[in-house]
């Protein structure tokens, strides 16, 4: 054998050339390209898959596997199959997962010729772009192109697109386009393009006048569809220009004889609904009339007639009809319509009030709340249905009712009214206590028939809900009291049984302190023929007043109260004669607006100096505690600065003052703020004999058509300045001038700067919560100089 025959054979593989090693890599990225598609699911598979998943980790890991996917073929360009890739990743996106990577095939789609492509890819357009994406106006030619094309299936998507997310500048580049379709052969071209009409005037109202000479043609139409937007749109021009408004007032006997044919024939069968004929179409016509005859009487008289025969003839038993009747009772009372037809307008909201369904009561009660200013004897015809309203279980409905009892209530039917109330009052939710409360004092006060019933109401009202009255009730109650000397009696021994049996309720508790303290003389004697004999012993009245000093319910100022009317007890009943402080406090005779509020203000003074020390309400805080927005700290802003020694000599000054001073000039008012009707007015008043001293009475009024809710105004001012913000009259502010909503704030300025303020608005208009912050430096020189 030689010396190389045993050798084994070397088996190494000979080194491939350059040329073999690319095929190779071919070969590689064509098999994993066949794996890709092998295990990427059909838009069906995926579906089916995704509901399969028993936990949302594994609904996670299908849709980032799937995702991985569609990115893979979005990147490879397949032409073929990316229409269903995207169609999988929208489906993808309306599941919440993020699908931003996919906007750039919706540009691709919508290029395509093929009409598949561009169905998935418009609708891809509409769920992924929007005005804030720079990308959107990538499409503006493409959607250019397509509406100038023939097909009316493409000219459809592009439309759609357009009026659904066109930005200004896409709406201002295509208007031309979507005018020239206004008045196209195909129904359903016009269609959708009356609606891209809508959105173009909603984002660029200066096109308006472009769109006024297709509007008079389209009226002529008896396609439902094109009626339906022509009369939107015409709505839509309405609102926004006098011009146009006073334009289509013309076109008001051709709006009604479109009605009248709806109500007495209907055009079509088809757009029946539970026997009304096309209620969408007549309540938007009744819309568009209810502008078009506001403040104008001959458009008024034109449809007089037509709104009486809707309001009879209409079929209530389905939503359909009641739809319909609740617009037109809307259009009657906005129109300068006849008496006796605002007169069955009311009828027929207060036959609104006896349906089952709950959502019809509200409404009704809600339309009656809005006509009730100008309406109110009709209203009050069907009062007793709204009292009944008043125990539904349902909160927002007690709600509205409570509203409209309170802005029923006048001197005629003060006592009914106040008893339902009461009544209401001591089973009502929580939430509607204190304005329940308010307002039956509110109502009080204006319409009291006599002082004792005035007094006994104010009484009733602190003994079931003391805790969710006003800030001022204390006081008005007391100078009420103060100024009914006839009753002085009367009201002690109440107040005084009152007291014995409940010391938690606590305005209830500091007016019966304060009672006691000025009349616990007349208290002992027993000579009362208001009430039921009562024996009073000295020992009695003394341990009722320490039970409220020791009481761990018993805020600050009602200790305050409390040891003031120990003092005083010791003149009262030992006949010993102390400071002056400790007599009897002087009548306030009320002489105008500003000396009542001078008046009110002295009242409350003198408490102050008499009960020490000064209360810091919880609610009180909440209300102040804006973190000292001016100054940017937080430490000493959370707390009612209290009154030093200057301030309270500056008060025993105006204790001092005469009843009825001088009035000053008068400030000029300040509008501060307006936002979608929304108006916040500063009105201003300085005592003459305490410059220092600032009241700002703060006026919410609201002119839109609906009620701003749970609104709050919080204030703050610089350190120099000490302010003390008192409760609202309440917190909602109703729609179309209804009641304002006022506050009083006090602002000690004893340095005499120049006054910035700075103001916090939360409140709930139209569905939405709004929060304003805002600092007003332009008050006038008067208040500070």
């Amino acid at each position: 054998m030689g010396r190389g025959e045993g050798k084994r054979p070397d088996r190494r593989p000979t080194p491939a050339w350059p040329c073999t090693r690319k095929r190779q890599g071919e070969r590689n990225g064509v098999e994993a390209e066949a794996r890709m598609v092998v295990t990427s699911l059909k838009l069906q598979d995926l579906i089916e898959e995704i509901r399969g998943a028993k936990t949302q980790a594994q609904e996670r890991e299908v849709i980032q596997k799937e995702c991985a996917h569609i990115r893979a073929s979005f990147r490879d360009g397949d032409p073929l199959h990316r229409h269903r890739q995207l169609a999988k990743l929208l489906y993808v996106h309306m599941l919440g997962y993020p699908a931003h990577f996919g906007q750039m095939e919706c540009l691709k789609l919508i290029a395509s010729p093929r009409f598949t492509d561009k169905r998935v890819g418009y609708l891809g357009a509409m769920l992924l772009l929007d005005e804030r994406q720079d990308a959107h106006l990538l499409i503006t030619n493409s959607i250019k192109n397509d509406l100038s094309q023939g097909m009316q299936a493409v000219q459809g998507l592009a439309l759609c697109t357009l009026s659904t997310m066109g930005s200004a500048e896409m709406c201002r580049d295509l208007a031309t386009e979507v005018e020239k379709l206004l008045l196209e052969p195909s129904t359903y071209v016009r269609k959708k393009a009356v609606l891209t009409a809508v959105h173009i005037i909603r984002k660029v109202p200066e096109l308006s006048d472009i769109f006024l000479p297709p509007c008079a043609k389209l009226l002529h139409e008896r396609h439902h569809g094109i009626l339906l937007g022509t009369i939107t749109l015409i709505t839509e021009l309405c609102e926004r220009s006098p011009a146009t408004l006073k334009h289509f007032r013309k076109v008001v006997p051709q709006l009604v004889q479109i009605l009248r044919t709806l109500v007495t024939t209907g055009y079509s069968t088809e757009h029946s609904i539970s026997g009304v004929s096309d209620p969408f179409l007549q309540v938007q016509i009744l819309r568009l009339l209810r502008i078009l005859g506001q403040n104008h009487e001959e458009s008024s008289e034109s449809m007089n007639d037509l709104l009486a025969q809707v309001a009879t003839n209409t079929d209530t038993s389905r939503n359909a009809g009641s739809a319909v009747l609740f617009e037109t009772v809307l259009t009657i009372m906005d129109i300068r319509s006849a008496a006796g037809l605002r007169v069955l307008a009311v009828n027929i909201l207060g036959r609104f009030l006896r349906n089952n369904d709950k959502n019809i009561r509200y409404v009704a009660l809600t339309s009656l709340l809005r006509l009730v200013q100008s309406d109110h004897s009709a209203v009050q015809r069907h009062r007793s249905t709204v009292v009944e309203c008043l125990r539904e279980p349902d909160a927002s409905l007690s709600r509205r009712a409570l509203e409209l009892s309170l802005a029923l209530m006048n001197s005629s039917n003060v006592r009914a009214m106040t008893q339902e109330l009461q009544g209401f009052l001591e089973s009502c939710p929580h939430d509607l206590r204190a304005d329940c409360a308010s307002g039956i004092l509110l109502a009080a006060e204006r319409f009291a028939p006599t002082k004792r019933w005035h007094i006994d109401t104010i009484l009733h009202v602190l003994t079931t809900a003391g805790t969710h009255v006003r800030d001022d009730a204390v006081a008005n109650l007391t100078q009420l009291i103060g100024g009914a000397q006839e009753l002085h009696a009367y009201s002690v021994r109440r107040l005084y049984s009152a007291l014995a049996q409940d010391i938690s309720q606590q305005p209830l508790v500091q007016v019966a302190a304060w009672c006691i303290g000025e009349y616990g003389d007349l208290l002992l004697e027993g000579n009362c023929e208001e009430t039921e004999p009562l024996q009073v012993e000295e020992e009695a009245v003394l341990a009722l007043l320490e039970r409220v000093l020791q009481s761990h319910m018993s805020l600050p100022a009602t200790r305050g109260y409390a040891l003031t009317a120990l003092m005083k007890l010791s003149t009262r009943l030992r006949g010993d004669n102390k400071a002056a402080i400790l007599e009897k406090m002087p009548l306030m005779e009320r002489g105008g607006p500003q000396v009542d509020e001078e008046a009110k203000e002295s009242k409350e003074a003198a408490q102050l100096l008499e009960a020490a020390p000064v209360a810091t309400e919880p609610q009180a805080s909440k209300l102040l505690d804006l973190l000292d927005l001016l100054d940017g700290t937080s430490g000493d802003a959370q707390k009612i600065p209290s009154l030093d020694t200057a301030t309270e000599d500056t008060l025993i000054q105006l204790l001092d003052s005469p009843c009825a001073p001088t009035v000053p000039a008068p400030i000029p008012n300040l509008k501060v703020f307006e936002r979608e009707g929304l108006q916040l007015i500063l009105s201003f008043v300085r005592p003459p004999g305490t410059p220092a001293l600032l009241f700002i009475t703060v006026t919410a009024t609201n002119a839109s058509k609906g009620d701003v809710t749970h609104f709050i105004c919080q204030a703050a001012v610089p350190k120099s300045f000490q302010l003390q913000l008192q409760a609202p009259s309440g917190n909602t502010v109703p729609a179309q001038g209804g009641l304002p909503m006022t506050q009083l704030l006090r602002i000690l300025n004893p340095t005499k700067a120049p006054l910035r303020l700075k103001l916090r608005l939360t409140y709930n208009h139209f569905g939405q919560s709004v929060q304003e912050i805002f600092e007003v430096n332009n008050l006038p020189a008067e208040t500070w100089q």
